[in-house]
């Protein structure tokens, strides 16, 4: 269920807003002396941060901050097809065709004469597609950004590999070599004399488990993210009511910081 008020507009109102943003990013960029002076380089950081902000408010499926954040995201959007209109190298309205011509060629399901009946034929279809548009020098993994974090890069990697046909004959496979991984780790762990194995070891574990999270469907950044937000509410918990009980953390035995630890699961049972 919605958690604001929802306004359908028309296209022709949505027309309007749209450009009613691109007047305001003209005067903004007229006389804001802020505004005047940010470059691709200022806003890049900014944009990072905006970025996480709407996953972070997608995550938690909270459609007022969903909304709140997207419209941050498109004002970088504008703002940096400005900036390229102001060098007389592209605008807004090149960005939106080329988008429009680069999905209308990649779903030849919905434009052309192409069939896709299910989710998973059309991204083997857009994979094929993206293969014959890349010229001699592209590979099957260089469409995978070098700044993407580690754990989200490691899945689309994999994903990569899967459609030109790398992967796995059946999911079940998969666990084995998770055991090998971690067996792996164990034993240069054990050795405790060549950090540069363990951290390959333990780079090729993590790895597998990614591997293993893909072919299950499920996606390994936001299960660690909720694992993240889980621990943070528990840890909180543990922390206010040692406060209560007049403590410091420091001055708990772990027995202790577990019993609050178990008292904060039972809470989350009860409330969830």
């Amino acid at each position: 269920m919605p958690t604001f008020a929802l306004t359908m507009h028309s296209k022709e109102e949505k027309l309007a807003a749209f450009g009613r943003l691109l007047d305001v990013m003209d005067d903004l960029r007229e006389k804001c002396p802020w505004d005047r002076k940010q470059t691709y380089e200022s806003l890049r950081p900014n944009t990072i941060e905006e970025t996480f902000e709407l996953c972070d408010a997608l995550l938690k499926h909270d459609e007022k901050n969903i909304c709140k954040e997207l419209g941050d995201v498109l004002l970088h959007v504008v703002f940096y097809a400005k900036i390229g209109s102001e060098g007389e190298s592209f605008d807004i309205a090149d960005a939106c065709n080329k988008l429009c011509v680069k999905l209308i060629f990649r779903h030849p399901h919905v434009y052309g004469d192409a069939v896709a009946k299910t989710a998973g034929d059309v991204v083997e279809n857009w994979e094929k597609i993206k293969q014959r548009e890349k010229d001699g020098n592209k590979t099957v993994l260089s469409g995978v950004p070098d700044a993407l974090p580690s754990l989200i890069k490691a899945y689309r990697i994999q994903d990569k590999a899967r459609n030109v046909g790398f992967d796995w004959d059946k999911k079940e496979d998969v666990w084995a070599k998770v055991h090998e991984e971690l067996g792996e780790l164990e034993a240069e762990l054990r050795l405790e004399d060549n950090r540069e194995k363990q951290t390959a070891e333990l780079g090729d574990f993590l790895f597998s488990v990614i591997n293993a999270a893909r072919l299950y469907h499920l996606n390994p950044d936001n299960a660690l993210e909720h694992t993240n937000q889980k621990f943070i509410r528990r840890f909180n918990y543990v922390e206010q009511k040692a406060k209560e009980m007049g403590l410091q953390l420091q001055q708990m035995t772990l027995a202790q910081m577990d019993e609050l630890w178990n008292e904060a699961k039972r809470t989350e049972g009860r409330n969830g």
